[in-house]
């Protein structure tokens, strides 16, 4: 059964989301982290992706202290992303409470670097972020775009003992259009071990059906349940059937 997992991502201290990851194209949601967080708790969630914006676009984590706050105020685990650099950014992650890991860029500029952390930290502690517009990877919170093909960048560390990846094709984040089947069946068809966290696009309960049945590992949503959408009591089957 597919995992859900909420996503918050943070800019300046409030909850915001943004329309294929254009930041002058965002939208602030006057509700505080921690109270979100503690709803997602109150269904029976586990997990919760954090998405440090700032430090996404300054290349160093910024929002220690809202990790912090999620982590001291309910049992959620925290998968903690947003310009993790160094063993020095993971180490203070782990610190301030997360359980997990997603790094992106650093995969791109730093290889090697990535590779011996899914074996110094655990293959189950360390998720690669690979984004994607027009199966090219983009990274610094999507703001630069690469050459690099998703599938060759993914089979580079899965050959190097990747579990996770968390893939976002960026066309369809933030505009409720309907998720990337395709290239998630299409990852999931090349590395069959892999565990894939699709994340963009989704609209509906219906559409977390179709990613189950499609073999996706997790599902990782935003804008639909801030738009009311999706409802968390809608949710409660998939945890249900999770445990």
């Amino acid at each position: 059964m597919i995992q859900i997992i909420p996503s918050i991502a943070i800019r300046d201290g409030k909850v915001i989301r943004l329309k294929q990851g254009d930041f002058s194209n965002e939208k602030v949601y006057d509700q505080s982290p921690i109270d979100l967080a503690k709803g997602f708790e109150d269904h029976g969630i586990e997990v919760v992706h954090l998405v440090d914006l700032d430090g996404a676009r300054r290349g160093q984590p910024i929002n220690y202290h809202i990790l912090e706050a999620i982590s001291g105020y309910t049992n959620l685990k925290v998968d903690f992303t947003g310009g993790i650099h160094t063993d020095g950014d993971i180490s203070k992650a782990y610190e301030y409470g997360a359980s997990y890991i997603t790094a992106a860029s650093i995969a791109v500029s730093r290889k090697e670097l990535f590779a011996s952390w899914i074996v110094s930290y655990g293959r189950e502690k360390i998720t690669l972020g690979a984004d994607a517009l027009d199966s090219k990877i983009a990274i610094r919170g999507w703001e630069k775009n690469t050459d690099l093909d998703i599938l060759e960048h993914i089979d580079y560390f899965y050959s190097r003992g990747l579990k996770y990846v968390k893939t976002t094709d960026i066309s369809k984040d933030g505009m409720l259009e309907g998720p990337a089947v395709n290239l998630y069946k299409k990852i999931i068809d090349q590395f069959p071990d892999i565990c894939v966290l699709a994340s963009g696009g989704v609209r509906n309960v219906d559409d977390i059906e179709t990613l189950n049945e499609a073999g996706v590992f997790a599902v990782i949503f935003g804008k639909a349940f801030y738009e009311g959408k999706i409802k968390l009591k809608e949710l409660e089957k998939f945890i249900v059937k999770a445990k």
